[in-house]
């Protein structure tokens, strides 16, 4: 039976593709505070502004091209079995070959209507004021907000439960409940944590790969060798 090779991946996953992080050192996102573009008040009080926010994020998708990490995490599945459970909301990882792809915090190429979430669909395009659906309820992107519930996480914690070899790549661990997430492991298996400034750990477990993805992927791939 193959190894189960679960994958975390956040912001520092595509940022080598293009795709500025979720928020910079200042707070902001793109120039906004975060609360005004991905908050369901934001989008009470604005929704215009916020529907332009995120059709500039879903037009950059079309820009931009998965990297050499994006690209060596889907070649993992030839040797083994392969989970990702990314934060990020592109399709990045998907375009690279990715096969089993599960987004905790939504997608940039879906909408859902505002009147009910489970009302999702596919959507390549602008999302403008007074685009609704069947019942007319207006339009939204299948994002996550803040102050909104994760309606993957338990899934994402079953995924994390059958691990073999856990590798976070690219996120600071501190949104939550994401974050949680690596608590959900079995005890004593591998952790490779890949991130230009990880944060502080102090589980013995725990592999540190201080580098970029596209780096320390080919550095986990050493460690996946020996």
């Amino acid at each position: 039976m193959k190894k189960h090779i679960v994958i975390l991946s956040g912001a520092g996953m595509s940022a080598e593709s293009g795709i500025k992080t979720f928020r910079d050192a200042n707070g902001l996102w793109e120039g906004h505070d975060v609360m005004e573009v991905a908050s369901p008040q934001g989008f009470r009080n604005d929704p215009e502004l916020v529907l332009d926010f995120y059709n500039q994020r879903r037009r950059q998708l079309k820009d931009v091209v998965p990297n050499s990490a994006h690209k060596t995490i889907a070649e993992l599945e030839k040797h083994y079995e392969v989970s990702v459970v990314t934060q990020n909301v592109d399709d990045l990882h998907e375009r690279a070959g990715s096969t089993n792809v599960l987004h905790l915090h939504g997608e940039l190429r879906k909408i859902r209507s505002s009147g009910n979430h489970e009302d999702i669909k596919v959507w390549e395009e602008d999302i403008y004021l007074g685009d609704v659906c069947k019942n007319g309820y207006q339009l939204r992107p299948h994002i996550v907000w803040f102050g909104e519930n994760v309606p993957m996480i338990n899934k994402a914690i079953s995924i994390c439960e059958t691990a073999d070899v856990l590798v976070i790549i690219g996120t600071s661990m501190q949104v939550y409940p994401a974050a949680s997430l690596i608590n959900f492991v079995r005890a004593n298996i591998d952790i490779y944590y890949i991130d230009p400034n990880p944060a502080t750990i102090t589980d013995s477990n725990i592999h540190v790969i201080a580098e970029t993805a596209t780096v320390g992927m080919q550095s986990l791939l050493k460690e996946l060798e020996k």
